[in-house]
């Protein structure tokens, strides 16, 4: 298979956004207790377009939050220091359903982690995970309640998510090998 090769193209990664944000609001109703919360850095952009196709599915804000994992993450001794990026919850989490969201489900061990940052802040009344792309391979017992795209994938290749936002020329998601 010649790398890079494309799976979404900006019309795809819109589709399965559009497609993502109607599955949580048919799973919570009217929404008025459901808060999104991106994984930095994966997560961000995708939250806030999440954020956005909610509000106007159910007509009403919803509250977005940031959080960064770094110091949650239980593989420090096999993996490059981090740039830790700002943590942002400008709400309680207690009580409310947090959507959590991220670009790439892998191992499972940064959602692990951004489980444990978000119990550190307050007691959820759940928890439910959004991600543009399920690439298989966990090493824990992880399960995303919501998938754009899912694929099964070698574990040296690597998937590319590049967002506008960034500063990209388009939005895609690439499959590529190092």
């Amino acid at each position: 298979m010649p790398y890079p090769k494309q799976l979404l193209n900006a019309t795809g990664l819109a589709h399965a956004l559009g497609r993502i944000a109607h599955e949580i609001a048919e799973k919570n109703l009217n929404g008025t207790d459901v808060a999104v919360v991106g994984i930095q850095k994966g997560g961000t952009h995708l939250a806030r377009r999440l954020q956005l196709a909610l509000e106007k599915i159910w007509g009403h804000p919803v509250p977005l939050g940031l959080i960064d994992v770094s110091m949650h993450r239980d593989d420090h001794s096999h993996r490059l220091p981090q740039n830790i990026q700002p943590t942002s919850i400008p709400f309680d989490v207690t009580g409310k359903t947090v959507v959590l969201v991220d670009d790439v489900l892998f191992s499972g061990r940064t959602i692990r982690a951004a489980l444990d940052a978000i119990t550190d802040l307050g007691r959820p009344k759940a928890i439910q995970l959004a991600v543009l792309i399920d690439r298989g391979n966990r090493e824990l017992p992880i399960k995303a309640d919501f998938v754009g795209k899912e694929l099964s994938t070698a574990v040296d290749e690597r998937i590319e998510v590049r967002f506008t936002e960034d500063g990209t020329q388009t939005d895609a998601v690439e499959l590529t090998k190092p």
